[in-house]
């Protein structure tokens, strides 16, 4: 199925959390946010959240820095 990830559109597995997604692409869970289709999602709601298609997913890491 497909969804957009960051502005670009992805292949994925159907039936797969948001939890599982990050999982699979290896992506780090500190400092993370990450917006399901415009709301921010809190990290207890992330193994809950199942992708569906057509679904809007952006992850944004912060970072500090000066």
């Amino acid at each position: 199925m497909q969804v957009t990830v960051n502005g670009k559109t992805e292949e994925i597995p159907a039936g797969i959390s948001v939890a599982e997604y990050l999982d699979r692409r290896e992506v780090g869970r500190d400092s993370l946010v990450v917006e399901l289709n415009g709301t921010v999602l809190t990290r207890p709601e992330w193994p809950a959240r199942i992708l569906n298609t057509g679904d809007r997913l952006e992850v944004v890491r912060f970072v500090q820095g000066g």
